[in-house]
């Protein structure tokens, strides 16, 4: 005995869903196609820039009294003033400081082509200890 269960309809594709995955295809190859580009490029640790000159450069830290100075050069060797120090003897000694007084001003001398984290990394040491008021030596630019 045959059962009918009615008249069997044609299969046909939904258009609407097929757009929908074309669509998300195209954006993730757009996206893709995007990171490999940048992926590609010259990876650089630092910016290859030389800082700017400071149009008028005043140095306000040194009309002030005594600032502590801080030096660093293009290798990260960093400076007490004129004698080279480690960057634990640093923080030693601008902790020391900071309890004598905590409004020192510091100054903080950089070459130019020092990579941009280590004066990062100078101003997060003065500011852990408590030294907040900064300030970075310029050269004039005439």
């Amino acid at each position: 005995m045959r059962i009918d269960v009615g008249e069997e309809e044609q299969p046909e594709i939904s258009l609407i869903a097929l757009i929908d995955c074309i669509f998300f295809l195209l954006m993730f190859f757009m996206v893709a196609t995007t990171f490999q580009k940048q992926a590609e490029g010259k990876a650089q640790k630092q910016l290859p820039i030389t800082l700017p000159r400071s149009a008028v450069a005043l140095d306000k830290a040194d009309a002030d009294a005594s600032p502590l100075i801080i030096g660093v050069d293009v290798k990260g060797g960093l400076y007490w003033g004129r004698e080279p120090v480690t960057t634990v003897e640093l923080r030693d000694r601008l902790h020391a400081e900071a309890q004598k007084d905590p409004n020192r001003a510091v100054r903080i001398d950089g070459d130019t082509q020092v990579p941009y984290q280590e004066v990062v990394h100078l101003l997060d040491l003065c500011q852990f200890e408590g030294l907040t008021h900064i300030s970075m030596r310029t050269r004039a630019g005439r």
